[in-house]
């Protein structure tokens, strides 16, 4: 069968996220710094998995995720700016959605499991402002099923790509999100882009947002002036960080969940490089909300999630705009450069 997509270099409809069934997404977004929170929800329950290759993660309740622990379903995963401090919006999302009465049930009321990972933005804008537990309340509280917006909001509002040479040559990354159609099975992605290095379209190989060259005109890419003998600008470990979740409405086994958000990281290593550095936190989370009733084979589902997070990636640097901070750091979105 022929996957349903679309060139994400056109306007046309790449999908999102929310087209997997039973998944609806909400972004708060903090424009003082600015910063943000993203939440993805699935109130019925889905089966979970997740992966990290970064080295510098900072996450929540990805242990439950093993596929060899007891828990089988979560009701939503949050992704955030702030770093560590970033993880308390988590606790918003479980407020929220014990509100709702949506959660596991522990006999005396209803427990909503929300794992959680944070990117590091703390560099663009006032530290002291990043997002907490009231943030992923409201991010629950603005989900929908609807087609999420992308570029500057929620978890990418502070996200920055391409920092291997400094800040003052990096560029604006931000959300993105895509899907991809087999034969009546979706799976679907949603990237909050805050890599060390270059985003490069996957199809065409052409650079598209990363570290600037001198004069801040153009790109410098980053795997050939590394190769060439340029030295990198020392940076904190965790600095960084791309973060996001694939979810599929295909009926799939906590194990199965596991392998698909390791497929989606062929999806990011097609799309950033360098990536999974040791100054990278960069995790995936993978959903299966078996909506569709179709198991389809596990190759198909794995190819379609490495697209789908590729796509996505790609999206959030085409949608992110460019940024001045108060400090002073300009920050160019794809569309401006040059």
């Amino acid at each position: 069968m022929t996957p349903q997509r679309t060139d994400p270099s056109s306007s046309a409809d790449a999908g999102s996220i929310t087209r997997v069934a039973g998944i609806e997404v909400g972004h708060f977004t903090d424009r003082r710094r600015p910063t943000g929170c993203t939440a993805i929800l699935a109130r019925e329950g889905a089966v979970a998995g997740v992966d990290v290759r970064g080295a510098a993660p900072g996450t929540r309740e990805t242990d439950l995720l093993h596929p060899s622990n007891l828990v089988q379903q979560v009701h939503g995963v949050v992704l955030a700016g702030g770093s560590a401090w970033g993880l308390e919006a988590a606790t918003g999302a479980v407020r929220w959605l014990e509100e709702q009465g949506v959660g596991l049930d522990v006999g005396v009321g209803r427990l909503p499991l929300v794992p959680a990972a944070v990117l590091f933005d703390l560099r663009v804008g006032d530290m002291r402002i990043r997002p907490d537990a009231a943030a992923g309340y409201a991010a629950c509280a603005a989900a929908s099923a609807h087609d999420p917006a992308e570029g500057n909001v929620g978890a990418g509002t502070g996200a920055t790509v391409g920092k291997v040479f400094g800040m003052r040559h990096a560029m604006k990354g931000g959300v993105g999100t895509a899907s991809v159609t087999v034969a009546g099975v979706t799976v679907g992605a949603l990237i909050a882009c805050n890599a060390m290095g270059d985003v490069i379209d996957p199809d065409t190989a052409q650079l598209l947002a990363g570290a600037r060259t001198a004069d801040g005109r153009s790109l410098r890419d980053t795997r050939r002036a590394l190769l060439r003998g340029e030295v990198a600008q020392p940076l904190l470990a965790g600095t960084n960080t791309t973060i996001g979740v694939i979810a599929t409405d295909a009926r799939i086994t906590k194990a199965q969940a596991h392998r698909l958000a390791v497929a989606g990281h062929d999806g990011l290593a097609r799309s950033i490089n360098p990536v999974h550095t040791l100054l990278d936190g960069d995790t995936l989370f993978a959903l299966g909300t078996g909506r569709s009733g179709q198991t389809p084979d596990m190759l198909l589902l794995a190819a379609m999630a490495a697209e789908a997070t590729a796509l996505a990636t790609v999206r959030a640097v085409r949608a992110a705009r460019s940024l001045t901070t108060a400090e002073g750091l300009y920050l160019p979105g794809m569309a401006d450069l040059g």
